[in-house]
């Protein structure tokens, strides 16, 4: 039996991007087909990305989230399902939008990884200078 998807979001964050689907189920997450609880093991990062579950009030007894995560690391990808599923519970309900773009949950993360400068070793170390 197909299950039925209620609404999808994308969401990005540093490199890393999540497609979110709100699918019909019994109020289970899956990301990359794996329990969340198996592939983030950070407490405080699944706390993190359930935000706009809270903000929104949105029923979760009835529907399952399904994430399919790539790039970056498991904070990124934290931070990019957080956007995805705000993006999605506004698709499913339009009413959510005011409090979850109040509580910065629709802005994407614009913060990226400056890249390196030629002639030095990282984006702001120098090498060591010498007078002499």
């Amino acid at each position: 039996m197909v299950k039925k998807t209620i609404s999808a979001g994308t969401g990005r964050r540093k490199t890393a991007t999540a497609r979110v689907n709100l699918v019909e189920g019994k109020g289970e997450w899956f990301v990359n087909r794996v329990k969340l609880e198996d592939y983030i093991q950070s407490e405080a990062l699944r706390d993190y990305l359930k935000q706009p579950i809270a903000i929104s009030g949105y029923d979760m007894s009835k529907v399952d989230v399904v994430v399919f995560a790539k790039g970056g690391g498991i904070s990124g990808q934290a931070g990019a399902i957080r956007h995805g599923l705000a993006r999605a519970l506004v698709a499913a309900d339009a009413e959510t939008r005011a409090a979850l773009k109040k509580a910065g949950c629709m802005t994407r993360d614009s913060r990226m990884k400056e890249r390196k400068k030629p002639g030095q070793p990282g984006a702001r170390k120098r090498f060591q200078f010498s007078k002499r």
